[in-house]
């Protein structure tokens, strides 16, 4: 048995979807293994809470109701196949054209 963490299956600018709950979003930042507070973690019910130990992502998330900012781990996340942009504020501050499957980051927030 390997302690390997797995590698990132997604991309920056790429949209995705969360896999149970319905929002989807737009990856901004990638965190090779879980990189968030322990009290964020333990409010996960617990039947639902996902292994530490693989990539978790940054999204500028939306649903139907509002737009926020997602942490979600990779086992929860699916591509998105809808083809449509995602409607939060801060997308075109990060990323330029849309695809219809991933936006193209910025040069300027290329690091």
């Amino acid at each position: 048995m390997s302690n390997k963490i797995p590698h990132a299956r997604f991309a920056l600018g790429e949209v995705v979807r969360h896999r149970m709950l319905d929002f989807r979003g737009v990856i901004f930042v990638v965190d090779p293994e879980f990189a968030n507070s322990d009290e964020w973690y333990e409010a996960i019910p617990e039947e639902m809470r996902p292994a530490k130990e693989q990539p978790f992502y940054h999204l500028l998330a939306e649903n139907a109701e509002s737009s926020y900012i997602a942490y979600v781990s990779q086992q929860n996340l699916v591509a998105d196949d809808e083809g449509e942009p995602v409607d939060h504020p801060a997308v075109l501050t990060m990323f330029g054209a849309f695809d219809g499957a991933r936006y193209a980051l910025r040069p300027e927030q290329r690091h």
